[in-house]
């Protein structure tokens, strides 16, 4: 969005918290602040509306944001992320509306307590300014779930093979859990061999990079697939593309004793799906 567009979420400061810092500076969006790119201008100020002091602080703790903004919790949580992380650049600090601030906690704060996570302090809505301008809200918000990527076993080699033709892709992918990460979000590194059963609209040389976005941004699926497999495993997971997103809708774990999972997987080569009328 255009900066000026996003001004009917944000509020203009007077006083107090708001007012510039007396060293205030402009300053690049740095490449690595992957929370804040490509929002609609380039430059932020320092320090920001949460204190940090430099840019490297700042991309350091808007990393952290990251899992819960691919939930896609908001629509609006990355505006309102980055007017605190990253604050335009304009001749006075440009504050989030408080309504913005509360719409995007009653959407985000189920999700984030799916993991023991409160909503945190530092961000509580009432600091903010009332809104100077109407800010209408007209999304639909999605519904918060802590069962996305819930493990399952297939019912049926019948139905499992009609979850791949639904799916637009199917891929067997082993994880092995990281001793620590300081550069991935991720807890768990990609194993070098993918088997692609089905990669859809997806170019061959797209899957590995587009799996590993997926396992470093889609926080809840991971953890769903893992958390009976802390140290990793071999799974086949389906879902569907969405512009530069994988959604992961089904997992499974590979294991022998799921015959109807291995009968469907050794069927796939050789499977017809039947025509969508």
């Amino acid at each position: 969005p255009h900066p000026f567009s996003l001004l009917s979420m944000l509020s203009i400061g007077e006083g107090g918290l708001w007012e510039p810092h007396s060293s205030s500076r402009c300053v690049p969006i740095p490449s690595g602040m992957a929370l804040c790119q490509n929002i609609g201008y380039d430059n932020m100020r320092m320090p920001n509306l949460l204190g940090h002091e430099s840019p490297a602080e700042a991309v350091q703790q808007s990393a952290s944001w990251l899992p819960l903004l691919a939930r896609e919790c908001h629509p609006d949580a990355r505006i309102f992320l980055c007017s605190l992380f990253a604050p335009i650049c304009l001749d006075r600090f440009i504050s989030p509306c408080r309504s913005l601030c509360e719409s995007v906690r009653d959407s985000c704060a189920p999700i984030m307590s799916c993991y023991g996570y409160p909503w945190p302090e530092i961000l509580r809505c009432d600091q903010y300014p009332a809104d100077h301008l109407i800010w209408l809200h007209r999304h639909i918000l999605p519904q918060a779930s802590c069962r996305d990527c819930e493990l399952e076993e297939a019912s049926s080699s019948k139905d499992t093979l009609e979850t791949f033709c639904r799916s637009d892709f199917v891929v067997k992918l082993r994880l092995t859990r990281l001793k620590s990460s300081p550069v991935s979000l991720s807890q768990f590194s990609l194993a070098a061999k993918l088997d692609v059963l089905k990669h859809g609209p997806l170019l061959g040389g797209q899957i590995r990079s587009r799996i590993q976005l997926w396992l470093e941004r889609d926080a809840t699926c991971v953890r769903n697939m893992t958390r009976l497999n802390p140290r990793g495993g071999t799974f086949l997971v389906t879902g569907t593309v969405q512009g530069e997103r994988l959604v992961v809708n089904k997992a499974y774990v590979w294991q022998r004793r799921d015959k109807n999972l291995m009968a469907a997987a050794r069927k796939w080569k050789h499977h017809r799906c039947r025509s969508k009328d």
